[in-house]
């Protein structure tokens, strides 16, 4: 390899001997060089302990989610009542919902 019109060995003694003290060197350089000592300060978070405002807020939400899960299964079964109710007067019926011997037409004709 030439480097600036030299010939340089890198297998030979000298070139091995650079090399290793240049890196020992550097490690020895790196290992005593001062850093710079950034303290991380932790700091203990207490527990939250709810206030009587707290508690009276959140069992008014409870309250709310319970009255509107009571509110989803009464649509939800008034919707089937009304799928229930699609006869027609001439005999025929919904196709979309109701089928002969399903459970709808069970629960209508009770036989």
């Amino acid at each position: 390899m030439k480097l600036l019109r030299i010939k340089v060995c890198l297998t030979s003694k000298t070139s091995i001997l650079i090399i290793g003290s240049l890196l020992l060197s550097t490690i020895v350089i790196a290992s005593v060089w001062p850093e710079k000592i950034i303290v991380i300060e932790e700091k203990q978070e207490e527990a939250w302990i709810p206030t009587a405002e707290d508690i009276a807020y959140q069992d008014s939400m409870y309250q709310i989610i319970k009255n509107t899960q009571s509110d989803i299964t009464d649509i939800k079964q008034d919707i089937v009542h009304i799928l229930e109710r699609l006869d027609y007067e001439d005999g025929s019926w919904d196709s979309i919902r109701y089928v002969k011997g399903g459970a709808i037409d069970k629960r209508r004709n009770k036989q």
